[in-house]
Formats: C-alpha cells, structure tokens, sequence
C-alpha cells in the first residue's frame, strides 16, 4: 500500500500534484519509493537535491572522500562551512534541510565488490555519479544482478552523456563499452577540467530520468544514449541495441559474480589527488627540494601548456604527457630526471613510459606541483 500524504507534503508537493502524470497518487509512489546514489560531487549534488525536492522518501548515498574547496565550484550541495567534512554527511544536512519528511541513508565507504550488494538491494533505482570506470562497471554489474534500473552519467570539459540502463528491457552498460579503455587514455575531470554548470546539467538530466522510472510515465533513455555539447548547447541520441555476446547480460554471460574492477579496468577505484609511481620510484618535494640545492637535475613537467600559467618550476622543461613518446628524443636518457604534473598520476604514466624506453635514473614527484606548493614554496598556489 502507498503511504500517505501529510497536509503539510501535499502543500510542498502542489505544483506535482497539479500534473496529471504525477498527481496525487504518484507523489504517494515517491514517497514510497527509494533511490541510491553513488557519489555526493559534480553528478551527485543535483540528483540527491533534485530527488530530495521531489519527495523520494528513502535516499542512500555512497561516498567516503570529504569536503574541500576545489569541490565547490560544481559540486553545489556542498558549502563553504562543510569544508573538511564527509561529503554523505554534508549531503544529508542539506537535503533534510531542504526536504525534512524524507529519510536519507548515509555510507560514508567506497562501493566495492564486497559491499556493493548489500548497499544496493534494498533500493529501487541505483544512480551512478561516479569518476571513474572501476566503479562505472562495479554499478553495471550490481545493476544487472539485482535486475535493477541504472541511471548512468559521465561529464568531461564542455561534454556529457546520460542513459539508462536496464538489463530487462534494454542493454546495459557493458553492452556499449564491453572493456574499458587503455588506462590513462581518458583523463579524469581533475586532470582534464570540467566547466562548473556541466554536471548540474547532466545530473539534473539524471535526475529526471529516475524520477520518470519511478513514476512510470514518459519515455526514459533506455536504449538510447544522450550526447551533450554546452558549447553548442547541443543534444544528440544514439541509439543502443542489447549486445547478444555481452558477458553480464547477454544470453550465454560469463560473468555471474562481481570481480575485481580495478583488476579489469587497470587504474585504481577512485580519482587520486596525489599520485604515486610506487615505490622506488617516487621522490617527495621536500626531498626534490633537499636535492636540487646540491644535484643538477632535469626537471620534466608533463602538463599541458596553460597549466604553467597557474604554476610552474623554474627551469623545468615542458613536453605534455601527450607529446612525450614522440619527443623522447629531446631528454638524455643519461641525466637524473624528475618528472612532474599537478598532482603526481600523469607524471607516474611518463614514467612508465620513459623507463620502457630506457631511461633508469628517473624519479616521479610525488603528489606533483601542488605537493610542492603545499610543502615548499607557499608562494605558488595550488590547483
């Protein structure tokens, strides 16, 4: 049975009750329904806000990181005072703030292969508001195996896509991009940039879609895949088809439990602010610093061009990580290099290039430019 509504709800709900696609009876189903979302940033501030306006009773979110300044130029449900507090906590003040006769369920926890099911089962649409393509499969997968709607967005620089993908009616994720790409061939937002507006517009696209699945009315994005360009402000739609041959959804799937994603995908689970190349390979800017006050050094900065104009070392030579199998021929492999980026990832991929071309005495700075920033040279700012 459908709980009911209160005087006060069908005050706040009026303008839905006024629908006839909604009405009273599919704010009822609202109420009664829930949602998971899987991260509190860009995607996930608009869904979790837009969902908690609308009066789904019972909303989950997954995140562990907390708040931090660089967030809130797009993550909006977050605020200055949240600063250095959990992103699920910061989340549920402000949608109960905004919404009060709602529940909201915090995992402060990444979502993983060992507690996604038991986060996910109890919710009718999982919406996936994450980074990175670990946990863009691990959601596929839960999603396939709990027979369960999932509300599908993704946002680089200027452009987003939105889908939904349900196996029982539809392909799933994996039925587009049976494998992930070759790792560090798409950078992540915090190495690439997102224009602010972008993930409000794409996770209020989200949002719609899983309001539309649970009411039940219109036309959600199953077997179609939005295309959005803000610099022409255009949509387009490309139509999906089910994979026959897909591993997890299609008639003769192999893949009958969660694996290991970050395994499968080849880069971690969640974006890393400060990258590492491992061990024996990394230096700290404050050793970096100890060593060029007594050792010549070659200092390789792998960033892109306008990045130096945020930041940048003196002396340092500059070859964009892109450019830098093709320049090798400009460093001598003979000299004692460190290699360097924003913060540590790009620069540990150049060095897994340089070294497979032979350079040995080549070091990655640890948590890059901004480790320096933050450890050594006040002065510069970090980004």
């Amino acid at each position: 049975m459908l709980p009911g509504l209160t005087r006060e709800e069908i005050l706040r709900y009026s303008r839905h009750l006024l629908i006839p696609e909604v009405g009273l009876e599919g704010q009822r189903k609202l109420k009664g329904s829930s949602a998971l979302v899987i991260g509190t940033g860009g995607l996930g501030s608009p869904v979790a806000l837009y969902l908690a306006a609308a009066g789904v009773g019972r909303i989950g979110l997954v995140d562990y990181d907390v708040v931090d300044s660089s967030n809130l130029q797009r993550q909006v449900i977050h605020g200055t005072n949240g600063i250095g507090k959990l992103k699920v906590e910061s989340a549920r003040d402000r949608m109960l703030d905004l919404n009060p006769d709602i529940e909201v369920e915090v995992y402060n926890e990444p979502f993983t292969s060992e507690n996604a099911m038991r986060i996910a089962k109890d919710y009718d649409v999982i919406i996936d508001g994450t980074d990175n393509f670990p946990t863009r499969y691990l959601t596929n997968d839960v999603s396939v195996f709990l027979g369960k709607p999932n509300i599908y967005g993704s946002i680089f620089r200027f452009d987003g896509q939105v889908s939904v993908f349900y196996a029982k009616e539809g392909p799933c994720y994996r039925c587009l991009f049976p494998e992930p790409p070759p790792p560090g061939l798409v950078p992540s937002c915090a190495e690439g940039g997102v224009l602010g507006v972008l993930p409000g517009t794409i996770g209020t696209l989200q949002a719609t879609e899983a309001l539309k699945v649970l009411l039940g009315i219109g036309d959600p994005l199953i077997g179609k895949l939005l295309l959005y360009n803000a610099l022409d402000m255009s949509f387009d739609f490309v139509k999906l088809k089910k994979n026959p041959k897909c591993r997890v959804c299609g008639p003769n799937a192999d893949i009958k439990e969660l694996i290991d994603y970050e395994e499968f995908c080849g880069v971690p689970g969640h974006d890393h602010e400060e990258g590492s190349a491992g061990t024996g390979w990394d230096i700290t800017a404050s050793e970096l610093y100890e060593r060029v006050k007594t050792n010549h050094l070659k200092l390789l900065d792998v960033r892109e061009p306008h990045e130096l104009e945020i930041s940048k070392l003196p002396n340092a030579v500059n070859i964009p990580l892109g450019q830098l199998a093709g320049r090798l021929a400009e460093l001598d492999s003979a000299e004692d290099m460190v290699v360097f980026c924003k913060g540590g990832t790009r620069s540990a991929r150049a060095l897994e290039l340089l070294v497979s071309a032979g350079f040995k005495k080549v070091k990655n700075l640890k948590g890059g430019i901004n480790a320096w920033a933050k450890d050594v040279d006040m002065n510069l700012p970090v980004y």
